[in-house]
């Protein structure tokens, strides 16, 4: 089958790969659309230790059941799926895809299926970090009078997480840096956006924040974010950048942890259900109309001029919401 990817030393380029085949839980999936996160720079940059076999990447993927493997139980062929797949394994920039149903959510109807591509990875890891690592209840009453800070409110795990913190009904403060993408942010519902190029705890120096969702720059804004987070606050961050000090989060007795949601499958934990579940429910959400889509660019044909075109977009730091890939013209 045709996909893209690359081997040690190479840049992304068409390649030939063979056909997975469904065994177990897993799922082969008939890639309609992919979408494209730092991840994959990112991983590209990591490169491959093998010049014999191709790597693929792409951690993002709506398209249609086509096999199912011997002990799955929670799809059928002719299924239509979105997910975000496994880091270890071989990404969904390719014509099939092989991925365990457990981490596979069903489509939600409203979107197209270069819509639905946009939402996985960043769903999932807005979810996780909120409702799991935040520990943040889902009940609106039990939130009433609470504030979230959101930094980076206006990238593809931004604004999905500020959608989430409103249905829970927090006080949403995000942050953006210039006219669009503070736009963007409040058309998302932040009740408050403010500058993260300026200091944090200055525009902020008259609240109390009882959760802080970091997705941007932990180490520019750290003393920031330990200044503003309340007494037993809690923390949670997506990126990792040089040392922080959690000795600042000491008299504030401050929870502080990180979100990756490629763990669950990573380590196949016994809670590895739960993101099949978290999909299903935001795929209900959509569908409803309280949760939007967050495509803002869509490109074609799935092949590697188009990846890396993508690639430089993202590295480009100018995006806005999420770029998607559909698999043809």
């Amino acid at each position: 089958m045709k996909a893209v990817g690359f081997y040690k030393g190479s840049q992304l380029q068409d390649v030939s790969v063979e056909n997975p085949k469904a065994t177990g839980r897993n799922l082969i999936v008939s890639v309609q659309a992919v979408s494209v996160n730092p991840v994959d720079t990112k991983q590209f940059e990591v490169g491959t230790e093998s010049e014999e076999h191709p790597r693929v990447l792409g951690y993002d993927a709506s398209g249609i059941v086509e096999e199912v493997g011997e002990e799955v139980t929670l799809f059928a062929p002719g299924d239509h799926v979105y997910y975000a797949g496994d880091v270890t394994k071989a990404g969904t920039n390719s014509e099939y895809h092989l991925v365990d149903e457990r981490i596979v959510g069903k489509k939600p109807e409203s979107l197209s299926f270069g819509e639905a591509a946009a939402m996985p990875l960043t769903t999932i890891t807005a979810y996780e970090g909120l409702f799991d690592r935040l520990d943040i209840s889902k009940t609106i009453e039990d939130n009433k009078g609470k504030q979230i800070l959101i930094v980076g409110g206006a990238g593809g795990v931004g604004s999905i997480a500020i959608q989430l913190a409103k249905t829970a009904g927090l006080h949403v403060v995000a942050t953006a840096s210039r006219a669009k993408t503070s736009e963007w942010v409040k058309h998302l519902g932040a009740d408050v956006v403010i500058n993260h190029q300026q200091p944090l705890d200055e525009q902020l120096k008259k609240h109390d924040v009882d959760y802080v969702f970091c997705c941007t720059h932990l180490t520019t804004h750290w003393e920031a974010i330990c200044e503003v987070v309340a007494p037993e606050g809690r923390i949670v961050s997506i990126v990792s950048e040089e040392k922080v000090d959690l000795n600042l989060l000491k008299t504030k007795s401050v929870t502080f942890c990180y979100e990756f949601m490629f763990t669950r499958a990573m380590y196949e934990t016994e809670t590895m259900i739960k993101q099949h579940h978290l999909l299903n429910e935001v795929s209900e959400l959509i569908d409803q109309g309280e949760i939007q889509h967050t495509m803002t660019e869509i490109h074609s044909p799935l092949n590697a001029k188009t990846v890396a075109k993508a690639h430089e977009k993202l590295q480009s730091q100018s995006m806005i919401g999420k770029l998607v890939i559909e698999m043809k013209n």
